[in-house]
């Protein structure tokens, strides 16, 4: 999956992943308000709302990116109703050629890490038959428990040629309380980064690994430094846009090729009607202010890769 993935980047010359984030108050008033006439104010009626929103916003994206990324909390929180239309986002962008990442963040041991893996990324037995529960292209895996609860993802990657991305150095503000703790006189998210590469040694597609890494937007100086320590992981990019990281913070997340490195946008792109830059598409119109958003933030990154 991951040599599909860089084929995906080279053809759209848009190394972007759209995160699909619907938190409710994104939704237009009259998608929510269609949904309700059908399901009621239930979580059945929020769930309908969250999918047709998406549908909407991956219909007008779907020929600009190589991928998306369904954050599975925004969907939990609806319950079961939720996860069912989570798992219809998946199907449905997996229909559109899209390559899906998960962004689960799981983290755990032992058969209950391999029933995370086999859930998201695998299969599993009922009696005689098989079944891919979510099956998405890729996860997000919190490494905090260490090889025990990495090695059965790659397993079940190994098995169908799917990935991961480990978490490195997140973009959120607190997360140097942990990850930039000092450990043989080096931060410890370069420890990790040096576990990602002899992980991803395990599995290689023809010229990067199926395990790949989260670094965030927000921290340019620290991705220079994971990009030599990681040379051949996929760096999954978060904290642009809304979190404040820009095109010109991004060059060192990329080889000189171009590769190297997939940047997420989640509310700046599903909740550009909202911002003033599109405000001219209005409610009625958010997909193509989703559009808008993607192109913008395409030309952002090429430009500052382009001065690389």
């Amino acid at each position: 999956m991951i040599n599909k993935l860089v084929e995906k980047i080279k053809k759209t010359e848009a190394p972007i992943v759209v995160g699909l984030d619907p938190m409710l108050a994104y939704v237009p008033e009259h998608v929510q308000q269609k949904a309700f006439a059908q399901y009621g104010e239930t979580l059945e009626g929020a769930a309908e709302a969250i999918w047709q929103f998406n549908k909407e916003i991956v219909d007008h994206v779907c020929d600009l990116v190589p991928a998306v990324k369904p954050q599975i909390a925004m969907y939990e929180q609806f319950g079961v109703p939720g996860l069912a239309a989570f798992q219809k986002t998946v199907e449905y962008c997996k229909s559109k050629d899209l390559v899906v990442i998960g962004d689960i963040k799981r983290g755990d041991i032992g058969s209950t890490s391999a029933a995370y893996a086999i859930g998201h990324l695998g299969k599993v037995r009922v009696g005689s038959r098989e079944y891919a529960p979510f099956d998405e292209d890729f996860a997000t895996v919190n490494p905090y428990l260490g090889s025990d609860g990495v090695n059965p993802f790659i397993k079940v990657c190994q098995e169908e040629k799917k990935g991961i991305f480990v978490l490195v150095k997140t973009s959120n503000p607190s997360s140097g309380e942990f990850q930039d703790r000092r450990i043989e006189n080096r931060p410890l998210y370069e420890h990790v980064g040096e576990m990602v590469a002899e992980w991803g040694e395990q599995c290689m597609g023809d010229s990067y690994s199926y395990v790949g890494a989260v670094v965030g937007a927000t921290y340019p100086e620290i991705g220079k430094v994971m990009r030599k320590v990681m040379p051949k992981a996929y760096i999954l990019v978060p904290g642009y846009g809304a979190q404040g990281g820009q095109g010109k913070d991004l060059a060192h997340f990329f080889n000189e090729d171009g590769l190297g490195a997939i940047v997420n946008s989640s509310r700046g792109i599903i909740a550009a009607y909202k911002q003033d830059a599109y405000a001219q598409f209005g409610p009625e119109h958010f997909g193509e202010a989703s559009r808008a958003a993607v192109e913008a933030m395409k030309a952002d990154i090429q430009s500052a890769l382009n001065q690389k």
